[in-house]
């Protein structure tokens, strides 16, 4: 398996004990089951296996729509065009999409390219005009991301990060437990976030492109997911790196951090981000007075999960459906996530990766302020 996306197909397929519903929507999140309101009309930069995956979620969102697309190859806007029905004029390169700040087919662009080009691509959209959706880690250091932030706020357009996760039930309900005092006095939560790389000469393996390894990869589900599952954000970080291939992993791209974070109330996070380890797709939180799992927890779907009191048996929803939807009513009704997806949350994992890092250098504990 060569990608982060190889990785959670393969995850979902293998767990799967629920029929795939692509085709149920999201009703229980948003009501829409009779949608007849204003739909976000969207155009995906980055014409890739996983704005394939959005593209082909979005054919039942009710609440967001395929309207434009961006790219840099010719060939996949022709067969894009045809396969979704994409106007002439409503198809962009990399050079001339500034142009959509005059096209009203195009409310938001998804940016779902390689990390290291999100930073000018968000900025260029914003000053658009457009609202924007970025694909996580949002940017390669948290100064990008702050750019990034400040550029949205000037164009007075939204910034979301697409943390599809944070709209998935069974996550929810944990969420939810963990609020209601279910699960008691939060101690301690793990994620595992891994997988074996394949292709050596992929994006994802260059420095200049991904702006480190698996950190900036999978790592980032375990990073954000200590965040909302333990329901805190951390004051401390150390971490330690492994690495067993240098020649495939060259400098400045982690194949192995260990990481942990402290939090205010005294919990604590232990977690793995690694390139080099399959079968690691896992979150256990642990409180006085239950616990809570996911395995898998970030994979496709389905979400596999039980706590204290039994499994979890949330029906699956194609969670980029899910997100298309919640997105939408973000950006046209002003909704709030139970978990934001705003620019904000991007900034703030942007914020801890660049502390792992640190930590990873120095040697010892690194204070974080988010």
């Amino acid at each position: 398996m060569s990608t982060r996306r190889d990785f959670l197909n393969k995850i979902a397929m293998s767990g799967i004990t629920l029929p795939l519903m692509s085709t149920v929507q999201p009703t229980e999140a948003i009501n829409i089951t009779d949608y007849q309101g204003p739909v976000l009309r969207v155009a995906i930069m980055g014409l890739g296996s996983y704005g394939t995956r959005v593209a082909e979620a979005m054919r039942e969102s009710k609440m967001a729509k395929l309207t434009g697309i961006i790219s840099g190859t010719p060939a996949k806007i022709k067969d894009w065009q045809s396969k979704f029905g994409i106007p002439e004029k409503n198809c962009y390169n990399y050079e001339n999409f500034d142009n959509i700040k005059n096209n009203p087919d195009i409310d938001a662009v998804y940016v779902i390219t390689p990390n290291a080009l999100h930073h000018d691509q968000v900025i260029r959209v914003a000053k658009a005009g457009k609202h924007v959706i970025c694909e996580k880690p949002m940017a390669i250091n948290a100064i990008q991301g702050q750019e990034m932030v400040d550029a949205c706020k000037k164009a007075n357009v939204k910034l979301l990060i697409g943390y599809r996760m944070h709209f998935e039930p069974k996550t929810l309900e944990i969420i939810r437990m963990r609020s209601d005092g279910e699960l008691g006095k939060v101690l301690f939560f793990q994620g595992l976030a891994g997988f074996r790389i394949g292709d050596p000469n992929q994006w994802r393996l260059d420095k200049k492109l991904a702006g480190g390894g698996a950190m900036m990869d999978i790592g980032i589900y375990a990073v954000n997911g200590a965040r909302y599952m333990v329901g805190e954000e951390p004051v401390w970080v150390t971490a330690q790196e492994t690495k067993t291939d240098p020649k495939k992993f060259k400098e400045g791209v982690d194949e192995t951090i260990q990481f942990q974070l402290g939090f205010p109330s005294g919990a604590v996070a232990s977690c793995l981000s690694t390139y080099a380890m399959s079968n690691l797709d896992r979150f256990f939180l642990n409180g006085e007075k239950g616990f809570a799992e996911l395995q898998p927890a970030t994979g496709y779907g389905p979400i596999k999960g039980r706590t204290h009191v039994g499994e979890l048996n949330q029906p699956h929803i194609t969670h980029q459906t899910v997100q298309m939807d919640e997105m939408a009513a973000i950006i046209l009704q002003n909704k709030k996530p139970v978990v934001p997806v705003d620019g904000e949350e991007g900034l703030k994992d942007l914020k801890i990766i660049d502390a792992i890092y640190q930590a990873v250098r120095l040697g010892k504990k690194v204070d974080l302020k988010l």
